[in-house]
Order: C-alpha cells, then structure tokens, then sequence
C-alpha cells in the first residue's frame, strides 16, 4: 500500500535544505512513499519569506502520512501552525534534523511546544580561533546513546559516536522521549560552570501522532555520517502513520 510524504524545505541555505532533504527522498520512496515537495525558497533575507501555506490544506493533510520539514529560522501563520498541529493530532508523522525542525519558527511558542526541543545555541571554538565562519561552531563532541535506545526501533544497534560538527545546546521539557543526549562541556572562555546535557535524539507523542527529531545534520556531509542517516532513515519510518 502506497503512503503520502510530504518534504516542506526552505528557509535559511546554510542547512542546504534542498541537498539534505534529497539525501532521504529515495529512502522513503523505496519504502513505498509517494512524496510531494513544497519548496519554500531560501531567500532568507527577503522580507517577504515564503510560509508553509500547504498546512492549511486540511483536505490533502488528512492523506499525509508523513511529514519530513527542514525550514530552518523562517516564519509561520498561525492557521498554518494549527493546521500542522491538527495533522499530527489526528496522526500524521512529523520528523525533521537540526535547525529544519528544532529551529524552524522561534516566534511561535505552540510550535516549540509541538516539537518539545528548541535550539538555543551551538558554542564554538575559542574566541581567538574564530574567523566568522560557520566552522566557528565546528567542535569536536560525542553523542551518547541512552540505555532504552538499545531496543528501541529508532536507534538499535547504534553505539555512541562522535562527530565534528554544530553541537545544538536544546531547551526542552520533559514530555520528549529521549534516545540520546550530547553534553556541553565547560572551557575556561564559557560563562557556564557546569557542563549541560541535552537531548540529541528524541521522540514525542502528540495526539494520534508521532514526532521524531535528530539534532545532528547541519549540512549534508554530517548527514551522510553512518549513524545520522541511519537514525535519520529509521526515525522517518518510525513516525509515519
């Protein structure tokens, strides 16, 4: 039986939204997806940002049984956002890497409830080192896996690993279900005294349906990293309907 996927992508290019998302398009396909692409544009600093205006398309979403976003730092109308949250009540997936879902419309507080993690900031290299790139934030950092991701369909099978990449600092709640988490840690330029975990892997139930969330994937290079993608692959199963 066929299933609907729905690719929304957009908003900021430094997350190469258009590049990731195909990195994943024909895994869902050979998993019997048909799947449309809304293409938001990646004009970011136009004043007028395309919106998810697809979201307010009840009649169509009621069909999707997944959908992957990776719109990072845009905008969304509240129709928009209510017919999104409606969706996933009523079952549809909703699953996203890094900024694509994590910081995708910080100016709206039920959205940020919706996913249930926010990026909040990716500390960098010593101040010294920092030549005001994205490679600034490029840091060295482990992502380690909880004990209930060991038979968890999601990331079974996956060992800590590590990366060099953007490492998302994540305010969240406790309503996420956790597979696995990154620690801050503390060097002597941080105003912080303590190291701060985060999640890095997470899941949440919301209504009838499934939301599924990776913080690493900030460009296609991390993507392709052998346990991104296959916890990436994984989770956009998972959250299908």
């Amino acid at each position: 039986m066929t299933r609907q996927a729905l690719v929304v992508r957009g908003g900021w290019d430094g997350h190469s939204p258009v590049e990731a998302t195909e990195l994943f398009i024909p895994h869902l396909e050979a998993n019997g997806f048909t799947v449309r692409v809304e293409d938001l544009g990646t004009d970011f600093g136009s004043a007028s940002k395309a919106t998810p205006t697809v979201y307010t398309d009840a009649e169509y979403l009621a069909t999707v049984d997944l959908i992957v976003q990776c719109n990072t730092m845009n905008t969304i109308e509240q129709a928009e956002f209510e017919g999104l949250r409606t969706a996933v009540e009523n079952g549809t997936g909703f699953a996203g890497w890094h900024g694509g879902i994590a910081d995708s419309y910080r100016a709206n507080s039920d959205y940020l409830t919706l996913v249930g993690g926010q990026f909040g900031c990716h500390p960098g290299k010593h101040p010294d080192e920092r030549e005001g790139g994205p490679q600034d934030n490029y840091m060295p950092y482990r992502v380690n896996m909880l004990p209930e991701a060991a038979s968890h369909p999601i990331t079974e099978g996956v060992e800590d690993f590590d990366l060099v990449t953007e490492q998302y600092w994540v305010l969240s709640d406790d309503y996420v279900d956790v597979l696995a988490t990154t620690t801050q840690a503390v060097r002597e330029w941080d105003p912080w005294t303590r190291p701060v975990t985060s999640p890095a892997v997470w899941t949440r139930q919301w209504g009838k349906g499934r939301i599924f969330v990776a913080t690493p994937g900030h460009d296609p290079a991390t993507l392709k990293n052998e346990n991104v993608k296959t916890i990436i692959e994984r989770g956009l199963l998972w959250a299908a309907r």
